[in-house]
């Protein structure tokens, strides 16, 4: 085994040779080889915390002396900048909570996610092994992106986003590589989310994908189970509106744990909805039975776009009149006619069917 030492190869008998005249402490040359990158890890680390350079026999003396808790230090001192590089963010347990408890993805994830992560101890006695990988497929707007969020926020683990157009910085060329080098890192980190949306766009079909397309499946069929094989705490979530278009070998079991569907809102959830938009307007008489039965076919999103019109048209009423205006019952009923639901009975359908073929759970 070899090493790079001021750009010239570097044998192992020579790396042990050097840190036996450094520290006076032997080693074989493969353990040497193996040593010789910590320890310079370990000399910037130093200099980093004491804003000089540190002399390599100080910090190959100090890196022996305290090997484990200088590893760890380093990790999560790489942690914290790989945290900041991908944007990671903290969800407050709220956006888990607002989630109403007969939503039946909330009941899935509750039981077959954050229970088995919480108590991982009951896990270990009865042989249930927590998800890794998992994958939420459903319509456009259902809430696929909240639930992964809520996941975050109920586990308090820091959540990461990447879309797949943060692996096309470099051109669409790069998207392999890109997606090979996040993944490596990201397979550093302890305790995190890690998120991508339209999954279809980098896990395409391989039989109706292009060299590219295929060559970027291929990449992540061999990054997810290299991902699942880490003894760290890493929760991948993908989403997909069209679970149809994944490739089928990212479908079979062992590779994504749970494959889990968000369909439209049921009237208990859209009346939490309904309750946390209402709480934030200035509002007279709401009849939220009516309003709650007439959005049968809105989204999560719809419903909040819903909102946002109703609110801007109580803003500008109070504007034009300057009088106090409180939204009620007719306003909504005047908005809502303008606002076209994402969800109809042949998407609802075409969801039962892939509910019935993809679910894994």
């Amino acid at each position: 085994m070899q090493q790079e030492m001021m750009g010239e190869p570097v044998s192992g008998a020579d790396l042990a040779e050097k840190i036996y005249e450094i520290s006076g402490t032997r080693f074989e040359p493969e353990a040497a080889a193996l040593l010789w990158p910590r320890i310079e890890q370990h000399k910037w680390l130093m200099s980093e915390k004491l804003g000089r350079d540190v002399g390599l026999r100080v910090a190959c003396i100090d890196f022996l002396e305290n090997m484990e808790q200088a590893e760890k230090e380093f990790l999560a001192y790489y942690r914290k900048d790989l945290l900041d590089e991908l944007g990671a963010q903290t969800i407050g347990r709220e956006t888990w909570e607002a989630i109403a408890d007969s939503q039946p993805p909330k009941q899935i994830v509750q039981r077959k996610i954050i229970l088995p992560l919480m108590e991982r101890e009951l896990s270990r006695k009865h042989g249930v092994i927590p998800p890794k990988a998992i994958i939420f497929f459903g319509p456009p707007g259902t809430g696929k992106t909240h639930f992964a969020k809520a996941v975050a926020g109920a586990l308090s683990w820091w959540f990461i986003e990447i879309a797949p157009s943060m692996l096309m910085a470099d051109g669409v060329d790069r998207m392999g590589a890109n997606l090979r080098a996040l993944m490596e890192k990201a397979r550093n980190l302890d305790e995190a989310v890690l998120f991508i949306d339209e999954f279809e766009e980098l896990a395409a079909r391989r039989e109706e994908g292009t060299r590219l397309d295929k060559s970027i499946t291929n990449e992540f069929l061999k990054q997810v189970p290299l991902l699942k094989s880490q003894g760290n705490q890493l929760l991948l979530v993908c989403a997909t509106n069209y679970i149809r278009q994944l490739d089928p070998a990212l479908l079979r079991p062992g590779r994504f744990d749970l494959i889990i569907p968000v369909g439209a809102a049921n009237e208990e959830e859209r009346a939490t909805i309904l309750d946390s938009y209402l709480a934030r307007l200035n509002t007279g008489e709401v009849d939220r039975h009516l309003i709650i039965k007439m959005t049968s076919r809105f989204t999560p999103a719809d419903l909040e776009y819903l909102f946002q019109q109703v609110a801007q048209y109580a803003f500008e009423q109070e504007l034009a009149s300057g009088r106090d205006y409180r939204v009620t019952t007719a306003t909504i009923l005047e908005i809502l006619p303008k606002i076209r639901p994402s969800l109809t009975d042949e998407i609802i359908t075409e969801f039962e069917k892939d509910s019935i073929t993809f679910s894994r759970y």
